[in-house]
């Protein structure tokens, strides 16, 4: 029997054999902006499993908009950034934090999340086959990098001071309400996400990570499951680290950039008690590599992870560089 979406996915939560691993792509914005032929020609021969609510009728679309063009533009929580090419998304160069002066009359907007109507999330999910994930509703991490600046943030993470503890406790207030909304609403998986690898280690040591943030992940996770939905985690980078506390704080599915780590040695670790959200390289690989190599490296992964009880999501992202041949190639693969 065919499933549908919703279903191929719990299935490969839960492993549970589905019919086929479950699809996924991330059509970054330069490719929702400027191939959207391509894109829908993919979409048409390779429909998605997973899919994602827009918060408000056309919000998406706005947000996609913004991007079209070079320029500026103030967030939600105040930092300022720059754009440099049309569809990429960007760096914050001017954080509103960059020094602590401003600090005590600083907010997070609230407003955002109090004042949101839940009732076009839950109308598409509900009209929905597919395994609804709600869009990223929790990165500690990165916000602290967007309202401080980078550098900032990382002396305030060896100092920890007060001001920092500060800033820490209102992002995690405010992501830790922002969960609970996207866990009270009718998707089925919350999205988290935080980038904490270089292509060779993680950002900061693992003990700090332990001892900082993986406390406000176990906290939105036990949200998450306490109202019967999935954790799905996003995190660029060698991260093999923290695999292990990912799992324990109970993340059910991963996305991370297996082509950054030893993905035989992954394997062996921790297939089965985690299903791994993707990826297929996208720095190299999808790129720069022919459609055999990119067939070769879901093979690879494929050779590691599936065995056809679960436990796998077959995903990649969609970048400027990576031709519509290649992407098709690594779905024709997963089959």
């Amino acid at each position: 029997m065919m499933l549908t979406g919703r279903e191929r996915v719990r299935a490969a939560l839960s492993f549970s054999r589905p019919d086929r691993p479950p699809r996924d792509l991330w059509a970054l914005p330069y490719v929702s902006l400027f191939r959207r032929d391509d894109l829908d020609a993919l979409l048409e021969r390779f429909p998605l499993d997973i899919g994602r609510p827009e918060l408000s009728p056309g919000s998406d679309d706005q947000d996609i908009q913004k991007l079209s063009r070079p320029g500026r533009y103030v967030d939600e929580w105040g930092s300022v950034w720059h754009l440099a090419e049309p569809g990429i998304v960007g760096e914050v160069k001017e954080p509103i934090l960059s020094d602590w002066s401003r600090l005590p009359t600083f907010q997070p907007p609230w407003e955002t999340i109090r004042t949101r109507d839940w009732s076009h999330v839950n109308r598409l999910c509900d009209e929905s086959k597919q395994f609804m994930v709600s869009s990223v509703c929790a990165r500690p991490f990165e916000r602290l990098q967007f309202l401080r600046g980078t550098e900032n943030l990382y002396i305030d993470l060896g100092y920890d001071s007060k001001e920092f503890r500060t800033l820490l406790g209102m992002v995690h207030d405010f992501y830790r309400e922002e969960v609970a909304g996207w866990a009270s609403s009718n998707v089925d998986g919350v999205f988290l996400m935080d980038d904490w690898g270089s292509n060779e280690s993680l950002l900061i040591s693992p003990a700090q990570w332990r001892g900082i943030f993986k406390p406000i992940y176990r906290e939105f996770c036990q949200i998450i499951h306490g109202a019967g939905k999935y954790v799905f985690f996003h995190s660029d980078g060698q991260i093999a680290a923290i695999y292990g506390d990912l799992i324990e704080i109970g993340v059910d599915a991963l996305n991370s950039q297996l082509f950054c780590m030893d993905i035989e040695s992954l394997a062996r670790q921790y297939k089965g008690r985690l299903t791994f959200w993707g990826e297929i390289d996208r720095q190299q690989i999808l790129p720069f590599g022919t459609e055999e190599e990119v067939r070769a490296a879901v093979r690879r992964v494929r050779s590691s992870l599936d065995d056809g009880s679960g436990g796998v999501i077959a995903q990649c992202e969609w970048g400027k560089d990576n031709s519509r041949e290649n992407v098709e190639a690594v779905f024709e693969a997963w089959l």
